[in-house]
């Protein structure tokens, strides 16, 4: 999933070589952590958060398919 997360992150943005993807385990959820450039961060957020709430959508369906529980977390450097 951090895998997923990167390429999508890395395509929105102007600084790619900025975005850093962490994944860590809280019990049975996987937690995705985002950092971007902060000129970056209206690009990953969009418009009324509507990119950001199409990155987490696509995740959840890629780990439904695994039966695991990942949320996306976008956090300012």
């Amino acid at each position: 999933m951090r895998e997923l997360v990167e390429v999508i992150a890395k395509a929105l943005v102007d600084h790619p070589d900025e975005v850093e993807v962490t994944e860590r385990k809280e019990g049975k959820n996987i937690i995705i952590e985002l950092r971007v450039a902060p000129s970056d961060m209206g690009k990953v957020i969009g418009k009324q958060g509507r990119i950001a709430k199409s990155i987490r959508s696509v995740v959840k369906a890629a780990s439904t398919r695994d039966n695991i529980r990942v949320d996306v977390d976008i956090i300012d450097k």
